[in-house]
């Protein structure tokens, strides 16, 4: 999807949403139990979401439901796209600010729907989410150095590198950060 401003080609972004789940549909989703999950989530899943890809987050997310229920609306939820009403991905925070106001946020697109804007508009409605709470000064993506398309996706919004960590799934990471105000 392109357009034109001011002479110059740009990429529109598709319009979605981020639909929040609970323990329930974490559960199932990191079982593999697309059949339940999509009977208890507010939309449905895709066999990507459900697939092995995705289980380790859907875990990690059950985890942070079931020892906080508050935090549900602050992690992973699925991208949903209206127009073709489908899931396309998932994405959301890692969790709810911290005490310093940080948020970090995670995406990932399901391959069928990769290149044509919806981590862009994943990417931006997590940043408009963050800019609204009061709470949170600054977004924190964490990207493998070999992931350039998460790294050309974040840089032009402002992200800059802040330092390195090591991480036990995907091993080193840039660390990347970007001020907002409320």
């Amino acid at each position: 999807m392109t357009g034109f401003y001011h002479g110059r080609r740009v990429r529109s972004v598709p319009v979605i949403r981020i639909v929040h789940l609970d323990a329930a549909v974490f559960r199932a989703l990191a079982d593999g139990d697309l059949a339940t999950a999509n009977r208890l989530a507010p939309v449905p899943a895709s066999e990507w979401l459900a697939g092995p890809e995705c289980r380790d987050v859907w875990r990690m997310r059950l985890g942070q439901a079931l020892d906080d229920p508050g935090s549900e609306a602050w992690t992973t939820g699925i991208v949903w796209d209206p127009v073709r009403e489908k899931a396309v991905g998932r994405a959301g925070f890692h969790g709810p600010p911290d005490a310093d106001g940080m948020v970090e946020i995670g995406y990932a697109i399901d391959p069928a729907f990769r290149r044509q804007g919806c981590a862009r508009a994943a990417l931006e409605a997590l940043l408009a989410r963050a800019r609204q709470e009061p709470a949170v000064n600054r977004v924190r993506a964490s990207i493998r150095p070999d992931n350039v398309a998460s790294s050309n996706l974040a840089l032009p919004y402002g992200f800059v590198p802040v330092g390195e960590q090591w991480d036990d799934e995907d091993g080193l990471e840039i660390v990347y950060e970007l001020a907002v105000a409320a």
